[in-house]
């Protein structure tokens, strides 16, 4: 055990040095202050690691991480991350990024009980319930894979009606919202919404969900597509 504990020290100490072979003045220069464009909302699923996958240093990404990337408007965490990362730091992009293959995405949709975690994913299980008649025809990992996607959508519009963002945007047309999918087994990352700074943009992409209220009332029978399509 604490070998492997030793392995990322000796990892540290090599990483430090490859950094200041780059640039001698790499930590230096971090030291003086954070200036990131980006807040990364992201699951704190190990396979998915921000800067990694998106090829950037220390510095150029705010983060903030959780249980299958929600944003629920009640979490002061997440409400706080967000805050300061438009009012201090004045980020210019918030990403919401979900993965396939995402644990809390597969625990929602089964009627297996995992203790505290439930509750935290029963805005996914209130998703999934939604657009039922949309996944049930589907196989079990395509309809996965959809879900992740409805839900990453569904997070963008909740980003986007959080107070913060609402006043930024009425300000400063800032910051701009991205919905992104990680796909784990190609590594590539796929946005699920356009970029979005009004909430123009973000009635455009609940499109969806308001055909899909309209058809449970009886008013419109839409077809899969036209209700799952995001718009260009």
């Amino acid at each position: 055990m604490l070998s492997s504990i030793q392995r990322l020290i000796d990892n540290n100490k090599e990483w430090v040095q490859e950094r200041l072979a780059i640039d001698p003045d790499f930590f230096e220069t971090l030291s003086q202050g954070q200036h990131p464009k980006y807040l990364w909302i992201g699951c704190s699923d190990s396979r998915v690691p921000p800067n990694e996958i998106t090829k950037t240093l220390p510095g150029e990404i705010f983060v903030h991480r959780n249980i299958a990337n929600l944003v629920v408007q009640t979490d002061m965490n997440l409400l706080s991350v967000i805050q300061y990362a438009v009012d201090v730091l004045k980020v210019e992009h918030i990403i919401v990024c979900g993965h396939y293959k995402c644990g809390g995405v597969h625990a929602a949709m089964h009627n297996q009980q995992f203790g505290l975690i439930d509750n935290w994913l029963q805005q996914i299980k209130d998703t999934h319930n939604f657009y039922w008649h949309f996944l049930k025809d589907l196989d079990e990992e395509k309809r996965e894979e959809r879900l992740v996607e409805l839900s990453v959508v569904q997070q963008v519009y909740n980003l986007g009606k959080i107070n913060t963002i609402q006043n930024a945007w009425r300000t400063e047309n800032r910051p701009y919202l991205h919905g992104w999918v990680y796909n784990i087994k190609t590594g590539t990352v796929i946005p699920q919404t356009p970029m979005i700074n009004n909430n123009e943009g973000i009635d455009q992409i609940c499109r969806f969900a308001n055909s899909q209220i309209a058809f449970k009332q009886g008013y419109l029978e839409p077809s899969y597509e036209e209700v799952t399509r995001i718009p260009s």
